[in-house]
């Protein structure tokens, strides 16, 4: 039988007793029936035959009968009542037989009425019998006139209900107080058969859908209508007797019939309303879809990540990495900023927390990632809502049974309790499951979600009644114990379609929709918020099919206790909602198959016409939702009075095409969030919050990264993880900033501003030449790289301005529309050729369209300040006024709002180069009239927006403008007249800026009282040699003629500076002119000019070296006017920007320059940046140093030089068209894809760490540099250290043998500057000396080397030195005499040359040989030695010895074999010193290990931190791990491996231990020794064991290219010493710094690495547990070290090698030394003065020495500087003393010569 597809709803008509609440809502208001009179008169002509009282179709239909029912509707009439007349339409009684016109009759009839907007409520018929079938069947009392009935009313439904008008309310009998008794018994009877046939429900059900009552109304009575229905109560009489109901029927009926007639326009109309105040607006995550670091920090297993693992997800991905969230705190949180959602719905993973499910796994690490993001939301001002469930079950509870085991329910209480604990003080709304459905039907029912299981019939339903109970636990365990303290609220998120009958004239649809919503919402839902219990209909079908499926079992419902259901009755504070789709549901028999449908008679489909998302699951229905929360608060929070909370909403796109433009995904959430506003205004319903799923893309489950949910585009190509805002993040932000959809229009009210008071510069006399700024120079061109470099800690002051810039030609595009006329920019880019790739700014960053996308950034940023510029095109196209663009106003209006309902203060830029080409094409700035015409836009601009502005500058960089505009012609106009025009050009400029600045000073500043300058750039100037008067001259010439040019008159004296003036009026005249190139000012225009600035703008961006030069005369030109040249600091680090180095400390420098030249002013630092290659995109870490660096030097500036710096405007918010290098470069925080037309930003890694700049507003100390005082514990080890090698020298004395290290320095070119240890420190013969020093530090041990060579010379113990032997004894009596403990390494990489030649450390055999010289050793001297080190950093001896080749007996290649010996080796003495002499001795021995920190480069990159993780097992793993755990590690093996067989070999290149091999290395320690230096920055490279490094640039250099200042790194990887070999007694027995080139007694970066290193020690030692018991600062004196020879010194004491003798002198950090061995440790100043504080006076000199070579020899400057004159006067006495020599000589000749004369003449006589 086909039934109608509305719903209908059988009427009986009675009066009998207790119903009450009518719903005044749902009233129908019911007209008819039809009376024959009507018709008469509607005809307009008397009624043939008999008159009856109802109009019954045996006259036809009147033609005005459609005018009289549209009246009636037009009255507000709503239904019209139809009697039938069975007798009329089937005469015979048959339904076989019908009379057709009659039929025909009664169908007009309903379709007029239906047309006219009534709807028919039909009456089958009348109480009393038709004549024709009494006398055939007699009454009601007839069984056969039961059946006739039925009949007639199946013939009724289907001749009526099946029309496009099909009727939908029915009403099978009527006036049934006209039958008694029996009769009355029957007409009900005939009524619930034909009702159960109708809605194909069993017969044991309800029989009736509303019962209809006549009642009469007095029209003219005062009560109201309304009240008499609400007074009304109605009694329903069954066979069972009676029983009280206080609803007609189910409340899925109720709300069906609210809402099934109503017209889709009427569902679908857009409410235009603002959600209630305080309403919360959320997005959302989940932790196992986004967090990634799967085992990352002692994260165990989830069921989804073996899910994943198992290839069961398409291109088998997994959940490993994810968005990688678990590395992304800030990332994620600065996208919610952006976002401007004030709730944050996130949940933990229960594995993270509690790896193995249980209290007792608790992972520390894990809940700290929570924390921080936790504090990060509220430091961001979001409220955190923690979900403890979101179905990524640790897999070892699975491993129990997961959700169908009951102990499951106390582990998670124990969980929740952890959860409430640890974050309920700053958490205060928590669901405790989120979708559990999902988990019960995916997870154990269908197996579709992890843990796969397939058993809908038990699992499935066991596992829900776990949830259940876990949920009421974790619940109550918050009410008893944290919620009085907390004040949070606890729910639960219950995910639910919303099911609409297939066929609504099908009661049975109708019915089947109820049960759908019961299998799915109320399985949750009706226990925990009506009665803690299943729902009666949910329990009553599965009985029911249990029944009829008796030999195959369907489902199996646990039950609850009377105490369960109690536990769990009302345990929740609110119903939270995920909600994402309808579904259309039809009834069907699901036979005996499990599974809701199956179980739950019906069958989900969707209308075709709904709109598809990406799921096959989720279809855009928006209405669903209203009426769901109508369903949700009839029927679950009648009784449990809570709040509802949208907890998910959201559909997903294809992660393919146009991921960005998501237009279908903002259809949805308009659609849905305004069905929510509905809810809450059209119906009453209480909803607090709505989440919209999800903030990013994430790992969907099975279909992995295919769908798309976020609101931000995830790039899961790129390990960084990039995500990019999509345009429904810029409508969600701003339904969120409107709070709904409200008819007004976007108004910002009247803000607050406080006005900038500005500083009046009084007029103060010219520079000098050079000018009082030159005590700059002598201030800080002579500090050391150290004291240059060195970090500062601390903050700017309160209110400092941090902000961020642009400038409109850059990003606004919209070169051409809305009125906007051409720029010289536009003009200049538009032809082929002149940038770079023929870029222009015509798009850009297309902000002109895109102000929302650009206020994200700026809200994500927090910045306070927003540096942008106008383009005086876009207001006045052709530059003057009369030109005005309404339009172009508008844009700047809506950005200077925006900017302030976020408290972004705008700083406005009048002009940044982009000049109006009108005005060019009258010469622009070279015309003196643009004067008045850009006084007239500024005047405009201030008359605008100076109500709102409040920081105003007229230029950005004049300089710029004036030079590369018209003198070098490179930028727009292009004038290339260099020896003129720039002249011309600034000087309009500075005149056109003090007329604009006047104009504000005198119309505006009263009323808006804001500030007006110019920003004027200046790269910071050194001279080549600070100490040559000449060249600080021409640095100050040059800062003149740059920065000068514009500050001096206005800063000044309203002239140019007397350099300026000086040089190009003297090149002038040379050049033959009659006056100079520079114009001159009036005076009235020098007093017009001076002091027209309010503070100091300065860009800054590099740091220059200039000498001076005498330039040439021709051609005239601005560059040759200033004699000098000009070049790069080449120690900087170089930009992507040719000569612009990255030179920070340049800025602190020139901000004091003009402190000290322009009176102190106040100093806006209005750009700075850096740019990067167009192929770094979002991790930009060359950017993050700069800014590092850069803002550091301006706090020292700031805080250290009383520098007033007021404000840091970082260059730029994001990338754009930088000028002549178009889009090849980039200033960005933001990255800009520029060849996406949608124009997207992504947040690069330094807008996170500018964000946290401004956050702390600088450099607050951080923990890592606080020193923690106090002491070592007694009896720690202080010592200091040394090699033989590299100290001992006489290498051939006394019988010792060749090492290999005696050859390699004899090598030409493997060592620098050919030195070689020889001699080294002389040690061997300066065994006093070495102890006297040692005295003198206070060390209680001292470290020192053996050679193997000095005691047995080839290597054997064929022939033991005792020579060698009897030195080290005497070395050993010495100490013991000074009460020092000897520390003795056997070997510090000076093999023996003779064990070299067959083979070395690759030879097996040198195993046996290493443990017989160690026999010999502890043999000869371990009764004197008690502390041993088998082997000194044998990473260090395999991998630059047999591995690079750079250190002896330099061998490449063979790494992995000599590593493999040395720790066998190593193994082998350890056991002979355990077996054979440590019960007779009693040392300690072991084996020293070196490795630095490393850090990830990047830090939130789960790439970077793996290569850290590789490259530390590599390096400290690759030999501490056989030693203490006895093979290598598993990663070393694997990528060894892998590599190797990559590469064609046939096994790994890494040698495998053998079972034996392994047992005999573990454990063969008695302490770990370990010996580090520095800290690098590790990220992935494919190549080189998958990373490489580099470091931080702020770090401080030492004498080694290698080693930079790093004490953090000293603490963590003790630490780390500490988590992964099990905390084992630690002897730190290397560390230290070295220096290079002058010498310097007063070794400050020496004192500074031990005070920093030791104290990060102590707190590894007080703060963390780690066990150390000593420390060795190596190192004793400057030595021979290894192939960097002398040239690097990290001694303690300096050996002055040009003296024979090698003295030891000590420098300033050994007398620091010795004062912390002294106290051991750090003694508390905040106690008074420590005894131990008061050195002896003559511990060592503290004079500084700078040592310089001299004629071969080391000496002082000073006693260099005395030499050299000393030989200067030596010289001149001796040419002196020549000459005169010479005289006597000369003299002595002439009178020899004239004594011989005379005889000749006299002889001639």
């Amino acid at each position: 039988m086909i039934f109608l597809r509305k719903v209908l709803s059988l009427h009986i008509l009675c009066v009998f007793g207790c119903f009450c609440q009518a719903d005044i809502q749902t009233t129908i208001y019911l007209a008819g029936p039809l009376a024959n009179r009507q018709v008469k008169d509607l005809n307009g002509k008397p009624s043939e035959g008999k008159v009856q009282d109802t109009f019954d179709c045996s006259y036809p239909l009147p033609s005005s009968s459609r005018g009289y029912f549209e009246r009636l509707t037009s009255r507000g009439i709503t239904h019209f009542k139809v009697p039938l007349s069975w007798a009329q339409l089937l005469p015979s009684g048959l339904s076989s037989q019908p009379k057709d016109a009659v039929v025909t009759c009664y169908q007009t009839l309903l379709k007029q009425l239906v047309e006219a907007g009534l709807q028919p409520l039909v009456v089958l018929h009348r109480s009393a019998v038709p004549e024709v079938l009494r006398s055939r069947y007699g009454g009601w009392e007839s069984p056969e006139l039961l059946k006739m009935f039925e009949q007639y009313a199946e013939f009724a439904f289907q001749e009526f209900g099946e029309l496009s008008y099909s009727v939908s309310h029915w009403v099978t009998l009527s006036h049934l107080d006209e039958l008694r008794d029996n009769e009355l018994q029957n007409a009900l009877r005939a009524h619930t058969n034909v009702y159960h046939r109708y809605h194909h429900v069993p017969p044991l059900q309800e029989s009736l859908d509303f019962l209809s009552v006549g009642i009469h109304y007095d029209c003219n009575a005062e009560e109201n209508l309304a009240e008499q229905l609400r007074g009304l109560k109605v009694c329903i009489s069954r066979n069972e007797g009676i029983k009280e109901t206080t609803t007609p029927s189910s409340t899925y009926n109720k709300i069906w019939n609210k809402f099934a007639l109503m017209p889709s326009s009427d569902r679908d109309t857009f409410l235009n309303e603002s959600f209630p105040s305080g309403f919360q607006w959320a997005t959302s995550s989940e932790s196992f879809k986004i967090e990634g670091g799967w085992s990352e920090d002692g994260k165990a297993e989830t069921i989804w990540d073996r899910f994943g693992h198992k290839g069961q997800v398409p291109g088998n991905q997994t959940a490993d990495l994810a968005c990688d969230s678990y590395h992304k705190v800030d990332y994620d949180v600065y996208l919610l900023r952006g976002l401007h959602v004030n709730t944050y719905q996130f949940s933990i993973s229960w594995a993270r927390i509690f790896p193995f499910g249980h209290q007792g796994s608790h992972s520390e690490k894990g809940a700290l990632y929570y924390d921080r993001l936790i504090n990060a939301l509220l430091e961001s001002g979001i409220q955190p809502v923690i979900t403890l469930y979101h179905w990524d079950l640790p897999q070892a509870l699975q491993d129990y049974g997961g959700w169908t085991n009951a102990t499951i329910v106390a582990a998670f209480k124990d969980y929740a309790d952890f959860c409430f604990s640890r974050f309920g003080d700053r958490v205060k709304s928590w669901n405790t499951y989120s979708s559990p459905w999902v988990v019960s039907h995916a997870g154990y029912g269908t197996g579709e979600h992890p843990p796969g299981m397939k058993d809908y019939v038990v699992a499935s339903y066991q596992a829900t009644h776990n949830i259940l109970k876990s949920h009421a636990e974790a619940w109550h365990v918050y009410n008893d114990k944290h919620r009085k303290k907390q004040g949070g609220k606890v729910g639960i998120a219950l995910n639910s379609d919303w099911a609409e009958p297939m066929d609504g004239s099908k009661p049975a649809d109708v019915t089947a929709a109820d049960r759908y919503l019961q299998f799915m919402l109320g399985w949750f839902a009706h226990p925990i918020f009506v009665d803690g219990d299943y729902p009666a209909l949910l329990k009553t079908q599965i009985e029911q099919k249990r029944n009829k499926c008796p030999l195959s079992e369907p489902a199996r419902l646990p039950s609850f206790t009377a105490e369960e259901k109690q536990r769990i009755r009302g345990t929740a504070d609110f119903l939270g909602l995920n909600h994402y789709t309808s579904r259309l549901v039809k009834n069907s028999d699901g036979g005996c198959i499990p599974g809701p449908q199956g179980v739950g008679d019906f069958q989900a489909h969707v209308d075709p016409s709904w709109s598809s998302t990406a799921s096959d699951w989720i279809y855009s229905a928006p209405w669903g939702l209203r009426r769901l929360l109508n369903y949700i608060s009839a029927e679950y929070l009648n009784v449990t009075k809570v709040p509802i909370h949208i907890t998910g909403n959201g559909m997903p796109t294809e992660y393919r095409g146009d991921t960005l433009n998501d237009r279908s995904r903002i259809q949805y959430m308009t659609s849905y969030i305004n069905e929510a506003l509905k809810a809450i205004h059209l119906d009453g319903i209480d909803v607090q919050r709505f989440t919209v799923q999800s903030l990013m893309d994430g790992f969907e489950g099975p279909q992995g990264y295919s769908e798309r949910f976020g609101l931000h585009h995830v790039n899961f190509d790129l390990p960084d993880r990039p995500r990019t805002p999509r345009q429904s993040v810029y409508f969600y932000s701003k339904v969120i900033e409107k709070n709904g959809f409200p008819t007004t229009k976007d108004h910002f009210c009247a803000y607050d501003l406080q006005n900038m008071e500005p500083k009046k510069f009084f007029s103060v006399p010219p520079s000098n030449v050079p000018s009082q700024a030159k005590v700059v120079w002598r201030k800080f061109s002579s500090q050391t790289n150290f004291q240059r470099k060195l970090y500062h800690y601390g903050t700017f002051s309160q209110g400092f301005h941090w902000g961020v810039s642009s400038s409109a030609y850059q990003i606004e595009g919209g070169w051409n529309i809305d009125g906007k006329g051409p720029s010289i920019w536009d003009k200049f880019t538009q032809k082929p050729g002149n940038i770079p790739g023929s870029a222009n700014g015509n798009v850009a960053c297309d902000s002109y369209s895109r102000l929302e996308e650009d206020l994200y950034m700026l809200r994500a940023l927090r910045v306070k300040s927003y540096r942008f510029s106008l383009s005086w095109s876009r207001i006045f196209p052709d530059g003057l006024r009369t030109s005005l663009n309404q339009k172009g106003v508008d844009y700047y209006n809506r950005l200077i709002d925006n900017l302030l309902a976020y408290n972004i203060t705008p700083m406005v830029t009048l002009y940044h180069w982009d000049l109006p080409q009108a005005l060019q094409n009258i010469n622009g700035w070279d015309n003196i009239t643009i004067i008045d015409i850009f006084n007239d836009f500024c005047d405009f601009c201030f008359a605008t927006f100076g109500n709102r502005v409040k920081f105003w500058m007229t230029f950005n960089q004049p300089h710029t403008i004036a030079w590369s505009g018209y003198g070098l012609g490179q930028i727009p106009p292009n004038v290339k007249r260099p020896g003129d025009a720039p002249y011309r050009v600034a000087h309009n400029l500075l005149k056109a800026h003090a007329k604009a600045y006047h104009t504000y000073d005198e119309k505006y500043r009263k009323s808006q009282g804001g500030l007006v300058s110019i920003a004027l750039n200046a790269d910071w100037i050194e001279p080549t040699d600070v100490n040559v008067p000449r060249e600080v001259v021409a640095a100050d010439r040059a800062l003149q003629f740059q920065i000068g040019w514009f500050a001096h008159p206005i800063f000044k004296n309203g002239d140019y500076p007397d350099a300026m003036k000086w040089q190009v009026g003297n090149k002038s005249e040379l050049q033959g002119l009659s006056e100079s190139r520079l114009p001159a000012f009036t005076e009235e225009e020098k007093a017009y000019i001076r002091g027209t600035a309010d503070v100091f703008c300065i860009n800054h961006y590099t740091t220059k070296i200039v000498s001076h030069i005498t330039a040439r005369l021709s051609p005239q030109s601005y560059e040759y006017d200033q004699d000098l040249s000009e070049a790069e600091e080449v120690d900087s680090p170089t930009t992507a920007i040719s000569k612009q180095r990255a030179v920070a400390w340049g800025l602190r420098r020139l901000l004091n320059w003009i402190k000290e030249e322009y009176g102190d002013p106040e100093i806006y630092i209005t750009e700075n940046g850096v740019a990067t290659d167009k192929e770094t995109t979002v991790d930009d870490t060359d950017r993050i140093f700069y800014f590092k660096t850069y803002i550091d030097e301006a706090l020292k500036a700031h805080n250290l030089d009383g520098v007033k710096v007021r404000g840091y405007i970082a260059s730029s918010l994001m990338d754009s068209f930088e000028w002549l290098n178009g889009y090849t470069v980039a200033f960005g925080l933001h990255h800009v894809d520029f060849t996406n037309p949608n124009r997207p930003r992504t947040p690069k890694r330094s807008a996170h760490y500018y964000y946290q700049v401004i956050k702390e507003n600088g450099f607050p100390l951080p923990d890592d540099e606080r020193v923690l005082y106090g002491h070592f514990p007694k009896g720690f080890k202080w010592s200091t250290a040394s090699a033989s090698y590299q100290i001992e020298g006489s290498w051939r004395a006394d019988g010792k043998g060749l090492s290999i290290w005696d050859k390699f320095a004899h090598t030409p070119l493997r060592v620098g500057n050919n030195d070689n240890g020889d001699i080294a420190c002389d040690s061997y013969n300066k065994i006093d000396k070495d102890v006297e020093v040692l005295k003198k530090l206070k060390v209680n041990s001292y470290r020192f080397s053996i050679s193997w060579t000095r005691v047995l010379p080839d290597g054997t113990n064929n022939h033991i030195n005792e020579a060698g032997l009897n030195y080290y004894h005497r070395l050993l009596d010495a100490l013991e005499a000074a009460s020092i403990q000897p520390q003795v390494t056997l070997y510090h990489w000076d093999l023996p040359l003779a064990l070299q030649k067959v083979g070395g450390w690759e030879n097996e055999t040198i195993v046996q040989r290493f443990r017989d010289y160690a026999d010999v050793i502890f043999s000869r001297l371990g009764d004197r030695v008690k502390f041993w080190i088998t082997l000194n950093e044998p990473y260090i001896v395999a991998n630059l010895g047999y591995g690079y080749g750079t250190f002896a007996p330099g061998i490449v290649g063979k790494q992995y074999i000599a590593a493999h010996n040395l720790i066998k080796a190593h193994a082998e003495a350890w056991h002979l010193y355990n077996d054979k002499y440590r019960a007779k001795q009693g040392g300690l021995i072991s084996i020293t290990i070196n490795s630095d920190w490393v850090e990830p480069r990047n830090p939130n990159k789960q790439e970077d931190v793996d290569a850290a993780q590789r490259i530390l097992q590599f390096f400290i793993g690759w030999f501490a791990h056989p030693i203490f755990n006895g093979d290598y590690n598993d990663m070393m093996k694997t990528i060894i491996r892998e590599r190797s067989l990559a590469a064609g070999l046939p096994k790994s290149r890494l040698p495998e231990f053998t079972q034996e091999e392994i047992k005999r290395i573990r454990g063969t320690h008695d302490y770990f020794g370990f010996n580090h230096y520095t800290t690098v920055l590790v990220m992935y490279n494919p190549l080189s064991r998958g990373a490489g490094s580099i470091q931080d640039r702020s770090w401080i250099e030492s004498g080694s290219f290698w080693l930079k200042i790093t004490p953090f790194g000293f603490r963590r990887i003790l630490n780390f010493i500490k988590d992964e070999y099990g905390n084992p007694p630690i002897y730190v027995t290397e560390n230290g710094i070295s220096e290079r080139g002058v010498v310097d007694l007063n070794d400050l970066h020496r004192t500074h690495y031990y005070e920093s290193y030791i104290n990060q020690a102590l707190k590894a030692l007080l703060l963390d547990g780690v066990d150390l018991r000593g420390y060795t600062a190596w190192s004793l004196m400057d030595n021979f070290e290894w192939a960097a020879g002398f040239a690097e010194r990290f001694g303690l004491f300096y050996v002055n090698r040009s003296d024979p003798t090698l003295p030891r002198i000590s420098k300033g950090s050994a007398s620091r030394y010795a004062t912390i061995i002294t106290c051991n440790g750090f003694p508390d100043p905040a106690l008074g003065p420590h005894e131990c504080l008061n050195p002896e006076a003559t511990t060592v000199p503290v004079l500084p020495l700078d040592m310089v070579d001299f004629l071969g020899l080391e000496l002082s400057s000073n006693n260099a500087e005395v030499a050299l004159y000393a030989l200067f006067v030596l010289l001149l006495f001796s040419v002196l003393g020549l000459i005169f020599v010479v005289y006597l000589m000369l003299r002595r000749k002439r009178k020899l010569t004239a004594t011989t004369a005379e005889p000749l003449r006299m002889q001639r006589m």
